[in-house]
């Protein structure tokens, strides 16, 4: 297990090396700069301001120079967040999203498996079509077209809930951004528990527990559930991942302070090592969660090993 964890870290450096370097020259061949604003710096205030955070160098010493400093583990400071470091902007933006992230993911979980197997269970009846049709309208409706909706709807109109605000984290202002950000995992969740756990109920251990006399709960919750979780864990690492990096838009919909909202500003300020940073820790985050699940693998499925 300890070796095979090495091997994907090392697997992982490549991948994230080619991710950074896309960034990287996506970023500075994009039009527009970071010093490019309504009003106009004089020409010698400009060409201080590059030379200070080395934008005057070639393209590829600047590339090797961000690379030297990411090793030490520093993302650089921010051209918009004058007092800020990169890393301090990402240590102050993450609590709210991975927060956010996390409470829409157990949403997911919660409702999406046991809808999955309700559909399973009650396969090609109203109750099947039901589920599978409101999770196609879930997947179909992108969280940016539900959010402003949920916003009106329920902050606006009915004045249920706030339409915007984060509140350090208080339930009320949790409430619209978790439903915005978890309907489409929900959705893909319950066509996926619902696809597996068909698969599992056809499978003859299934026939012979129930040959046993168990009831059909005990063989649902004793013999089908765990490996019919099994694709719904392999999804889980791209999943929360997903979720994290999806509530860029959300954030900026509800007016949450996590990182999303930093990398829109970034985005469209030009801020070179805000965004670069972001992109760097978000698919840092990636890898590692995918590395997470696989490991799981092995504790739900006794017959995958990572001896090698």
């Amino acid at each position: 297990m300890l070796i095979y964890t090495l091997k994907r870290l090392l697997q992982a450096i490549p991948t994230l090396l080619i991710v950074i370097t896309l960034s990287f020259f996506l970023m500075r061949v994009a039009p527009g700069g970071p010093f490019d604003g309504e009003r106009r710096l004089p020409p010698e205030i400009e060409q201080n301001l590059r030379a200070a955070y080395h934008l005057d160098e070639p393209l590829p010493m600047q590339y090797l120079r961000y690379l030297g400093d990411l090793v030490q583990g520093d993302l650089g400071p921010s051209f918009k967040y004058k007092d800020f470091d990169v890393s301090e902007l990402i240590s102050q933006g993450f609590p709210a999203s991975l927060e956010l992230g996390m409470w829409a993911i157990i949403a997911a979980l919660l409702v999406g498996v046991p809808l999955g197997v309700i559909a399973a269970l009650k396969r090609n009846s109203t109750a099947d079509y039901v589920v599978m049709s409101t999770a196609l309208a879930g997947i179909a409706v992108p969280n940016f077209v539900i959010a402003p909706m949920l916003a009106l709807v329920f902050g606006v109109l009915l004045g249920w809930l706030p339409a915007g605000g984060w509140n350090n984290g208080a339930w009320q202002n949790l409430i619209l951004p978790v439903v915005a950000l978890s309907i489409q995992q929900i959705a893909y969740i319950a066509r996926m528990m619902r696809a597996s756990m068909i698969e599992v109920l056809g499978s003859h251990y299934i026939r012979t527990a129930r040959a046993k006399g168990l009831s059909e709960w005990k063989v649902i919750l004793h013999h089908a559930l765990q490996p019919a979780m099994l694709p719904v864990v392999s999804y889980l690492g791209p999943a929360i991942a997903g979720i994290i990096t999806g509530s860029v838009v959300i954030e900026q919909i509800f007016g949450i302070p996590g990182i999303g909202r930093y990398f829109v500003q970034g985005a469209l300020n030009r801020d070179y090592t805000l965004v670069m940073g972001t992109v760097v820790f978000y698919g840092a985050l990636i890898l590692v969660l995918n590395l997470i699940v696989d490991l799981l693998y092995s504790a739900l499925d006794p017959q995958i090993r990572y001896d090698d």
